[in-house]
Order: structure tokens, then C-alpha cells, then sequence
């Protein structure tokens, strides 16, 4: 029988203790900035019938990376790619219990069958955020000032342009302006939300497809090189009206610098109703959108009477680390270890036994050998796990009521009372 491969399913990662707490530190920056808006927790299950997605994903997702399989009560089920319709699931679920506006987050574990690329893997976390309720735009500008706080809370906040579209805006060209039907608007979305992906050729390429005219093309190119100011007069309405007042309100958020229109953000998603938008890396190694989202405002009313407008986006981890990666914005974290009690002895476990519960009492991490051996190799064995400090005894020590307390990062020590110790230490990491 051949060996069994040590490598992680294609896609996928294997996250050893040192990137488990890099993990951990994202998820834990993440955490303070959400909460920090009142948002709170929430998650489900892995699993959901492949009708969720069906319903309303984006049609990409359904056909070609949805994994999904029949159990074996010969039901259709789906391993979840993205968070939103099981929120709005569990919104609906208990929507007369919930106080409004909801304002809910998770990291949850997602899945996409695809082809892994730089900031696109199978597996992934993605911290989602949404706002159910409230008033439509007041909402969209919190969500966007949150997503913007969340990268400045990484340093990130010079390095990103956030750009933002209106569905609603793109549904009165495509119908009013170019006169398309539901179809045509549709294949024409899809070219635009893939134009940086396929380039020009291609882009018009999928228009021709789509049927377009030289004249709706022209208008089309013309829509894109229009600002805020101009699109209003192009395309009067709803959409540039919620527009130019969500770009009020972001001003008065101070966000004016950050945000920028542009007509070419679709986001791919079928539920998307309103707002739409990404922020983007605007260093040239990792020119993407690295996350984004928008406005839906019909997805609670698929499970029952019950409808509420929406708002969310979702930030994906992989894109997150190339992005700190990128700018140089993760820090050398601190030493997961704090303390190493050695055991030169069988018959002195006693007393590390007592050092050890001690230091833990106070709140540090301290770990212990699980086997006696002399002070040269559990010093290595504390160098090898990165703790911070180790504390040494021996025979001479322990007659004295002695130990010694070495910090491994300054290389220095010294002689402790043996009853002194976790009070020394403390004293020691708040200098």
C-alpha cells in the first residue's frame, strides 16, 4: 500500500500553530472593529439544501464551484459558498423576535470548487457583515464606514479606494437609456462585472454576443466616463438620487477621499438591488478588489411574507493577508509561550508543578517538559517552543529555596526566591 499524501486537498490549507495565530490575530482585529459598531455574532451550518443557492447565488456559483452532493435520505444539499442566504434564512426564521435594524457578523468556513489562484482559494474564512432594516442609505453608509475602519484598523487606510455603483442606477440605463430587455441586461451585467478579468477584446466581444448596437455601445462607453455629476444627467432617476445622497453622507463621515464612483462595479450576486461596491489595493503588486458587497432588498421575502431591505458585504482572509502581506502590515506577534518550567528531576515536580499553576494563576502561558533531563536540553526545548522566559533549579537551587529565571529574549537572568517567582515575572513584563 503507497503512502498517504502529507499535502491538504487542493485549495485548501493547512494552518500550523504559528498561522493559527496569525489567523487568530486578524479574526481577533476583525472582532473589535464590528463589535465596536454594535454588530453581533452569529453562524450556521455548513451544510444547506442546494435550493438556498439556487434561488438567488450568482449563476457562476450554482453551475460551475457550488460542491454539492445527495445524502443519504436522497436529499440535495450544498456545502455553503457564501454566508448571505443563510442569514437571511435565519433573519426570516425568527424575523418577529429580532430587534431591528439587525446588525449581525460572522467568520464562517466557506466553499468554492475553482481554480486557485493569488487571493482566490476553495476553502476560505470570510468576515461577513450586514445591516437589516433601518434606513436604506443611512445603512449603506454605516456599512461602508465600517469596512473602511476595518483596514484602518491594520494601518491599511492610505493604501485602499473604495469605489461604489448602483444596481438600481445600471437597471434604468440598461431598460430607460439602451432599451434592453431582462435578458440582454443581464449578459450585458456579466460582461461588465468580468471587464478586468477578460479585457477589451473579450468585454466586446460578450456585448456583440448580447446583441448590442454601435449606438447602445457608444452610449455605454459614455455612461462609463461620466462622473457623479454626469450620470445624474444621463441617467435621471432613483438610482442617481440614492447616488448623490449616499456620497453626502459618506462626506460627512469624512470618507470623501476614500470613495469614489464608478459605473463599471456590478458585483456578481443576483440579489444585489441598490448600492454596490469593492474596495481596492491600490498598490501595483496587488492591484484587485480584494472585498466588497451591496445592497439586497428582496432575499428575507424568499423564505415567507416577511420582507426587509439588506445591506452587507463579505472580506475574505486570503485577500486580507496578501493585502497586510503586501504593505508589510503584519507584525512580529508576541511569544505564544510566556514561561517554561524545567524539571531536572523526577522527584522536583513537585515544586514545578506548584511555579507552573502559579504563573497560570497570574495569567500566563506557561508550559513544562513532561520528562526531567538536564538544564542544557530543556533550555533548548524552551528556545524551540519560543518561550519567553525559562526557570532552571537544581540540586544547589533547591537547597537555597532558589531559582533561575532567565528571559530568553534579552538573554539575561537571574536568582529568585523560590516563593517570589510569579510575582517577579509579572513585575518584570509590565517594565
Amino acid at each position: 500500500m503507497s503512502q498517504l499524501s502529507t499535502q491538504p486537498y487542493k485549495g485548501t490549507r493547512d494552518f500550523y500553530p504559528k498561522d493559527m495565530r496569525t489567523r487568530e490575530w486578524m479574526f481577533g482585529k476583525i472582532r473589535e472593529v464590528v463589535q465596536g459598531y454594535g454588530y453581533q455574532s452569529y453562524d450556521g451550518p455548513m451544510l444547506e439544501p442546494f435550493e438556498l443557492y439556487a434561488a438567488k447565488t450568482g449563476e457562476e456559483i450554482v453551475n460551475q464551484q457550488l460542491y454539492h452532493f445527495i445524502d443519504r435520505g436522497e436529499r440535495k444539499v450544498a456545502m455553503r459558498p457564501e454566508m448571505t442566504p443563510t442569514m437571511a434564512r435565519m433573519v426570516a426564521g425568527q424575523f418577529h423576535e429580532l430587534p431591528k435594524p439587525i446588525r449581525w457578523f460572522s467568520i464562517p468556513n466557506l466553499w468554492r470548487y475553482e481554480r486557485p489562484q493569488r487571493g482566490r482559494l476553495r476553502e476560505h474564512w470570510q468576515l461577513n457583515v450586514d445591516v437589516l432594516g433601518g434606513d436604506s442609505l443611512l445603512a449603506d453608509a454605516e456599512v461602508l464606514q465600517l469596512a473602511f475602519d476595518l483596514i484602518k484598523k491594520f494601518g491599511g487606510e492610505s493604501k485602499i479606494q473604495i469605489k461604489i455603483n448602483n444596481r438600481r442606477l445600471m437597471d434604468q440605463l440598461f431598460q430607460k437609456k439602451l432599451g434592453l430587455n431582462e435578458e440582454t441586461s443581464q449578459s450585458v451585467s456579466k460582461a461588465i462585472d468580468a471587464r478586468d478579468k477578460i479585457g477589451e477584446a473579450k468585454f466586446t466581444e460578450m456585448l456583440d454576443k448580447a446583441g448590442l448596437n454601435t449606438t447602445q455601445k457608444s452610449d455605454l462607453q459614455k455612461f462609463f466616463e461620466c462622473d457623479l455629476e454626469g450620470v445624474s444627467r444621463m441617467v435621471a432617476g432613483p438610482g442617481a438620487e440614492e447616488l448623490v445622497k449616499l456620497f453626502e453622507y459618506l462626506k460627512e463621515s469624512g470618507l470623501s477621499k476614500q470613495v469614489v464612483f464608478d459605473p463599471t462595479v456590478m458585483r456578481g450576486m443576483n440579489y444585489y438591488t441598490g448600492t454596490v461596491f469593492e474596495i481596492y489595493d491600490t498598490s501595483p503588486e496587488n492591484k484587485r478588489a480584494m472585498f466588497g458587497g451591496g445592497r439586497y432588498d428582496n432575499l428575507v421575502g424568499l423564505f415567507g411574507k416577511d420582507k426587509i431591505s439588506g445591506v452587507g458585504f463579505g472580506m475574505g482572509d486570503v485577500t486580507l493577508q496578501d493585502f497586510l502581506e503586501t504593505h508589510k502590515f503584519l507584525p512580529e506577534l508576541p511569544r505564544f509561550v510566556d514561561v517554561f518550567v524545567s524539571l531536572p528531576k523526577p522527584e522536583y515536580r513537585v515544586h514545578a508543578e506548584k511555579i507552573a499553576k502559579e504563573l497560570r494563576e497570574k495569567g500566563f502561558k506557561v508550559m513544562t517538559p513532561l520528562e526531567s533531563s538536564g538544564f542544557g536540553v530543556q533550555l533548548k526545548q524552551a528556545v524551540k517552543h519560543e518561550a519567553e522566559y525559562i526557570i532552571l533549579f537544581g540540586d544547589d537551587e533547591f537547597a537555597k529555596g532558589q531559582v533561575l529565571v532567565k528571559n530568553l529574549v534579552k538573554n539575561e537572568q537571574k536568582t529568585v526566591d523560590l516563593k517570589l517567582v510569579a510575582s517577579s515575572i509579572a513585575v518584570e513584563k509590565q517594565t
